[in-house]
C-alpha cells in the first residue's frame, strides 16, 4: 500500500504553525496503528490521506493516484475510504439506507449498494439494527455503523481516526477481529492515542509527535523500547512512554 506523503506542509492558518511541516511518510502494505499524544497531527494526516484536505505543499499519493489532481479525485477515494473521528449520520435514514447512500457517493450501483450494506452492517454485528433508523442507536453502535460505511464499497485502504471511541471492551474486541478478517485483503492505517489498541491485528506502528514521525516499524520493534525493568504486561505502554520521552 504505497500511501505516501511527500514534502507534505500543512496547516489551519495563514499565521499558525503547520501542523505537518515537510513531512515524508510512506506507510508499508497491511495494517498499521498510528499513535500518537492529542494534538500529535494524526487526525490531520488522515484527512489529507482521505484526499478531504489538500496540502499547503508537497502532496498525497495512493499508488499513482494524487486526490488534489481533479482527474484523479473519483478513482482516489473509490480506493481509499475514510473513517473521520467524528462521522456524521442521516438521521432521517435507517442503518441500511445511510450505509447504502454512502456507498453510492462512492459511485456504487443503487443495487450494489444496497446489497452491501445489508453485508457490512452483518460484519460489525448489528445486522438485527439494519432497518432501525440510525438516531435509535447507542454511541458504541453508531460507530460501529460508522465503521460499516467505510467498509461498505470495498476500498483497497482504510483510513479510521480514533474508531474504538466509545466502544466497550468487547465491541472493541470485535472490531480488532473484524481488522484480522480483513488481513491480506485491505490495507488499514488506525489512528489512536490509546496503547490497547495496539492488538495483533497491526503489522506496523508508527508513532507521530509534533507532526514529525517519531517511530516507524514492526511490533516487535517497538516492543523493544521497553524498559528492561518494566512488568510483562505493561511492555507496550512502557516502550510508548520511552518513544515520546525521547523526543522532547
Amino acid at each position: 500500500m504505497p500511501l505516501h506523503y511527500q514534502s507534505c506542509t500543512f496547516g489551519y492558518g495563514r499565521r499558525s504553525r503547520p501542523v505537518l511541516d515537510r513531512l515524508d511518510l510512506a506507510f508499508s502494505p497491511g495494517h498499521t496503528v498510528l499513535l500518537g499524544p492529542n494534538g500529535a497531527g494524526k487526525s490531520t494526516l488522515l484527512t489529507l490521506g482521505a484526499g478531504a484536505y489538500r496540502p499547503l505543499a508537497g502532496n498525497v499519493r495512493y499508488g499513482r493516484l494524487d486526490p488534489s489532481e481533479r482527474s484523479q479525485a473519483g478513482a482516489y477515494r473509490k480506493k481509499v475510504s475514510w473513517l473521520p473521528q467524528h462521522p456524521g449520520f442521516l438521521s432521517g435514514l435507517t442503518c441500511r439506507e445511510h450505509v447504502a447512500h454512502v456507498g453510492w457517493l462512492k459511485g456504487m450501483r443503487e443495487r450494489d449498494a444496497w446489497q452491501a450494506a445489508a453485508k457490512a452492517i452483518d460484519t460489525v454485528g448489528l445486522a438485527e439494527k439494519a432497518d432501525h433508523k440510525t438516531t435509535t442507536l447507542s454511541g458504541g453502535q453508531r460507530q460501529r455503523i460508522a465503521i460499516a460505511q467505510a467498509l461498505v464499497h470495498d476500498a483497497e485502504l482504510l483510513l479510521l481516526d480514533e474508531p474504538t471511541v466509545g466502544l466497550d471492551p468487547q465491541q472493541r474486541r470485535r472490531f480488532l477481529d473484524i481488522l484480522i478478517q480483513l488481513r491480506g485483503r485491505v490495507h488499514v492505517i488506525v489512528s489512536t492515542h490509546d496503547i490497547t489498541d495496539l492488538d495483533e491485528a497491526f503489522d506496523e506502528v508508527v508513532v507521530l509527535e509534533a507532526g514529525k514521525p517519531r517511530f516507524r516499524g514492526t511490533v516487535g520493534k517497538f516492543e523493544a523500547h521497553a524498559a528492561p525493568d518494566c512488568a510483562p504486561g505493561r511492555r507496550l505502554e512502557s516502550a510508548y512512554a520511552s518513544l515520546l520521552e525521547a523526543g522532547e
